[in-house]
């Protein structure tokens, strides 16, 4: 701080024309303040705190977006549900009857290496069968169907494994669905999830671009959908297709390629340039 030195008749010497510089100054530091409040929540977001306060207020201009993405894959997982049905005079011998066609069946998987593990019951029931003679309500014999689901993890084999199911149990299985999956789905899940974000930023930037404004802050990224599986689902092969497949050299299963979908939300703060 500068001024003129004058004498007074006093002898005291005093400065003058200082009141304009210290205006100046005065403006100096506010500017200072204001460039260190902004310095100051630089590096705070520098520092990983949340991004709200660099412009996703709630009164902060928005865009939402949304983005699909979907990637595809060759399936290497088969899971088929077999049916076991037997019929019988009483329930006893029914259900004998088909746990010695379940026990074929189990172990013509396994000899095709499907393990135990990967082979589970998942359900068993003993229903009376009724004829209507006279009109009158009579029991008629007994019905089991027992149904098991094996999870085969090498569709190469698989149609050598169900030749080999309906060659141990013949006519009393029926094969109910065969579903196809991946062994690491989050490999293709996660291309899906990419493949949606970077449709969705695409569409920020060509919306701002078009509407004269700019993106600004990414305020939320929201993934808004579990990927979901794409199958077909296949016929069940009744006795009559049993014994089609068993004639047959062998069941060509074809794992074809399967779908992953994702969808995710995002929302930028807009400003204009």
């Amino acid at each position: 701080m500068t001024g003129t030195l004058a004498e007074s008749g006093e002898g005291n010497i005093q400065r003058v024309g200082v009141t304009p510089r210290l205006v100046v100054v005065s403006l100096a530091v506010g500017a200072l303040l204001v460039g260190g409040a902004a310095l100051g929540l630089a590096v705070n977001n520098a520092g990983g705190t949340s991004p709200t306060a660099a412009g996703c207020g709630a009164s902060t201009p928005r865009l939402t977006v949304q983005g699909t993405g979907t990637a595809s894959g060759t399936p290497d997982v088969l899971t088929a549900v077999l049916q076991i049905n037997t019929t019988a005079s009483s329930a006893a011998a029914a259900l004998s009857q088909d746990n010695d066609k379940v026990a074929a069946a189990v172990f013509a998987l396994t000899q095709h290496g499907v393990t135990h593990t990967d082979i589970q019951t998942t359900n068993l029931s003993v229903q009376p069968n009724y004829t209507y003679p006279k009109g009158v309500q009579t029991i008629s014999g007994y019905a089991v169907s027992n149904t098991v689901t094996a999870t085969l993890h090498n569709t190469k084999t698989a149609g050598a494994a169900i030749d080999a199911v309906v060659g141990a149990s013949g006519n009393a299985v029926q094969i109910s669905s065969l579903n196809f999956s991946f062994n690491h789905p989050g490999t293709v899940e996660d291309k899906a999830r990419a493949d949606a974000v970077q449709l969705a930023v695409s569409h920020a930037r060509a919306i701002a671009k078009a509407s004269g404004h700019q993106l600004g802050t990414l305020c939320s990224l929201t993934d808004q959908s579990q990927s979901t599986q794409v199958v077909e689902p296949e016929p069940a092969f009744s006795a009559a297709g049993n014994a089609a497949i068993a004639a047959a050299p062998s069941v060509p299963i074809a794992a074809g390629t399967q779908s992953e979908t994702d969808q995710v939300k995002m929302v930028y703060e807009i400003k204009q340039p």
